[in-house]
């Protein structure tokens, strides 16, 4: 794939269009035609610089998402994982809980979705928690041979959907820190 020329608020600026387009439409009516007249674009330079829709949607959501969980820092693992999930407000997190969740829907009907949501999202920030819990057994905190590390990622992805299903809400903040506290480092041996 070339390489955008796009300057970087050009990009964000493109992006935040998709991310919008995708709220009002769902994936399935998403179309490179609505994105290229909504942000001024044309199709051709869409295909060109992210190959199609799945990419552009994935690549979308990596870069206007908080996401790095690995330069998140505090010095404990608790701190950690409370960083990252403060990274946003209430609002915002119940709006990328309902994107993703109809996102998620659809990479049962679109495998080319699927594939790339796990490379954009999934697997780099599974990389991400790695390191993260790295420094946590470096530190002493937890067992390099707790079974649980393996499993993180399904925690934390499964408690967004989770929340919805059994207390009819998106999760927001406050529940995510109790969930930290009261599942994920027990489960850690943290």
């Amino acid at each position: 794939m070339t390489r955008s020329r796009l300057t970087p608020e050009r990009e964000g600026e493109l992006f935040g269009a998709v991310l919008d387009l995708l709220r009002e439409v769902g994936y399935d009516a998403l179309t490179m035609d609505a994105i290229a007249a909504r942000t001024r674009s044309s199709k051709a330079t869409l295909y060109r610089q992210w190959g199609g829709k799945p990419e552009l949607v994935a690549k979308a959501l990596r870069e206007l998402s908080p996401h790095n969980s690995s330069q998140v820092d505090t010095g404990s693992l608790r701190g950690d994982f409370h960083a990252m999930v403060c990274r946003g407000d209430d609002a915002e997190m119940a709006r990328d809980t309902a994107l993703l969740r109809g996102l998620f829907q659809a990479i049962h009907t679109h495998p080319d979705l699927h594939r790339a949501l796990r490379e954009q999202l999934v697997e780099p920030d599974t990389g991400e928690l790695q390191t993260v819990v790295r420094r946590a057994v470096e530190r002493g905190e937890i067992r390099e041979d707790n079974p649980a590390k393996d499993f993180l990622p399904h925690m934390l992805l499964g408690v967004f959907f989770a929340r919805e299903v059994v207390d009819v809400r998106p999760p927001d903040i406050e529940f995510l820190r109790q969930y930290v506290d009261a599942v994920v480092l027990p489960a850690l041996e943290a």
